[in-house]
């Protein structure tokens, strides 16, 4: 693979997620959203079908595997051995989109071997999108506006009032054991892969998932805060999280931004 064609096909991953945002947003703000929710044939998975429609139609151009969660059944023996893939998450953030509170984004990555080399995550409701290659820096621009190069915070543990990122949706025993640990520590929630893009952004410190996660919502994420000079690291472990294992839960795992 050349740079130009990670340069190209970064290009047209922003570009359909942008597109993909428009389905769901379609959806999002239709009358049919709401009651029918958790049904079967609920404008919810009509809005994460479609994005994913959408995003297949034009990464399969790329000749390359997608896997996504919308079309996750795709057995081990059958991906083991690719080399470049597409990991795609349609619609992260489903409880947020069922709260209507806009934290839920589109999340495309493109994998080599078992690491996030490219990632997009675009934010429907705000226009804003994040991206980075691997090597090339990160980077942010909303509406389609001038780019930004984004930038972890710099701290130690060891900092008063670090700003610790806890989910909306998920804060369990063992969450709230590990931010215990630290010097009078801030508090911020967010949903989605958006919690990845406040570190990337300076705007968080650490991001402490001990709760399941797949691997599609955060292999786009995870290529971003490292670019923006953080880490992704299975809890308790030096190593960093990896993709397209056998089973496609996460570990648990530690976010940082750039801890000296």
């Amino acid at each position: 693979m050349t740079d130009q064609f990670f340069e190209e096909w970064l290009e047209k991953a922003k570009k359909v997620a942008v597109e993909a945002g428009e389905k769901i947003l379609e959806v999002y703000n239709s009358d049919s959203f709401g009651e029918e929710i958790k049904a079967d044939k609920s404008p919810l998975t009509k809005a994460d079908k479609e994005s994913h429609n959408a995003i297949v139609a034009v990464l399969d151009q790329s000749e390359l595997p997608v896997l996504s969660e919308e079309g996750k059944n795709i057995s081990y023996e059958d991906r083991k051995d690719w080399e470049y893939f597409w990991m795609v998450d349609p619609l992260d953030g489903t409880k947020e989109f069922i709260k209507r509170n806009g934290e839920f984004t589109v999340n495309i990555a493109l994998i080599h071997k078992n690491t996030s080399i490219l990632g997009v995550v675009y934010v429907p409701v705000t226009g804003k999108m994040y991206w980075a290659l691997k090597g090339k820096g990160a980077f942010t621009n909303e509406n389609g506006g001038e780019a930004t190069a984004l930038n972890c915070a710099t701290f130690t543990d060891s900092d008063e009032n670090l700003k610790i990122i806890g989910s909306r949706s998920h804060m369990n025993e063992e969450t709230q054991d590990f931010i215990a640990k630290y010097n009078n520590p801030e508090i911020v929630s967010m949903g989605s892969s958006l919690k990845f893009m406040l570190l990337a952004e300076g705007k968080a410190h650490i991001y402490p998932r001990i709760a399941p996660t797949m691997e599609w919502d955060t292999a786009a994420a995870h290529i971003v805060v490292e670019e923006a000079g953080g880490t992704v690291k299975q809890f308790g472990k030096e190593e960093s999280v990896v993709y397209n294992k056998a089973n496609l839960l996460n570990p648990y795992f530690v976010a940082k931004g750039n801890l000296e």
